[in-house]
């Protein structure tokens, strides 16, 4: 009988969750929305409800060995979701619990997304093999997942890893967790507008990006605008590179990574993003370290990954039993 894994990822907006097998075939995939249910409980159980729903067809043909669970603010210590930001459920919310009670599975395990993410990169990706690397996130915010020796780095509480809420700037950018300056909000999706806003001020360059109203400006519209030589757009994406190269540099010094993996909408970008990043992390980089360190975009299939990253969660802990 095939073993496979259930990976969750909750979202803001939507939950996907998928049956994955140990090669990182998605077997299913379905989703249900996540902020129609504000009480945790209506969402839980509309949550097993969909996972029952999802392995009815293929229950004779599968053995599912254990749950993972993608979550923003997730602790795996505790198994719960702490405070999120960006959920209607607030507080403390016991999911691992919540599915133990529902389902009789080995492993049930929650972290958060960006942890997920790390982790299906080294199960499914382009980390197979490295011991020691970092994942960053790229998206509505920024995060990042730290691997040293193999292993995930949690810290003492859980919450290790937060690169995106270092700061650039203590006089810098008004951020949502409530400080000023922090790597997301020059970094992420929303970050780079911030920034193409600030340029169409101080610069004079023609640019198509000058008739379009913040709330209408996305990530997308400028790659597309610097790929056909917008001054505006190029420099946009040069300056985030320049930021974010300069953080990883500070990252470099901590865990001396051999690599690091961008992932999410900004990384679609490719060399626009890749090309600053290496220059500026090369710039700032401590001497022992230059030329040791490789920015890599993620090999996890976009559409797929937030699944096979939750799904990959079980892997490595199945793995971990069998040291």
């Amino acid at each position: 009988m095939k073993k496979v894994a259930i990976g969750i990822d909750i979202g803001g907006t939507n939950t996907v969750l998928g049956i994955v097998d140990k090669e990182g075939k998605v077997i299913s995939e379905s989703s249900i929305p996540t902020k129609t249910h504000p009480d945790y409980t209506i969402y839980m159980t509309a949550l097993v409800e969909a996972v029952n729903t999802l392995l009815d067809p293929v229950r004779g043909d599968v053995e599912v060995v254990g749950m993972g669970v993608g979550a923003p603010n997730g602790n795996y210590y505790n198994g719960t979701i702490e405070f999120a930001p960006n959920l209607k459920f607030k507080g403390v919310v016991p999911v691992v619990d919540f599915l133990r009670q529902k389902f009789d599975y080995p492993h049930i395990i929650l972290t958060n997304d960006a942890n997920a993410a790390a982790i299906g990169e080294m199960i499914y990706g382009g980390a197979r093999g490295m011991k020691h690397f970092i994942m960053i996130t790229l998206g509505t915010g920024v995060g990042s997942g730290i691997v040293v020796n193999g292993e995930m780095v949690y810290g003492h509480d859980g919450f290790a890893g937060e690169i995106g809420h270092t700061i650039v700037d203590p006089n810098g950018r008004e951020c949502g967790c409530g400080r000023n300056g922090c790597l997301e909000t020059y970094t992420s999706a929303p970050g780079i507008k911030r920034t193409v806003f600030e340029l169409l001020a101080t610069m004079t360059d023609p640019s198509e990006l000058r008739n379009i109203s913040f709330n209408e400006l996305s990530a997308k519209r400028i790659d597309e605008a610097a790929r056909k030589g917008d001054a505006i757009a190029l420099e946009a994406f040069d300056y985030t590179g320049e930021v974010l190269g300069l953080k990883l540099a500070d990252a470099v010094a901590h865990t001396s990574p051999e690599a690091f993996f961008l992932f999410g909408g900004l990384a679609n970008a490719g060399e626009l993003i890749f090309e600053p990043v290496r220059h500026y992390l090369e710039e700032n980089v401590l001497n022992i370290y230059k030329n040791k360190v490789k920015v890599l975009p993620s090999e996890l299939p976009a559409s797929d990954a937030a699944v096979l990253g939750a799904s990959a969660l079980v892997w490595k802990e199945k793995g971990s039993d069998n040291q």
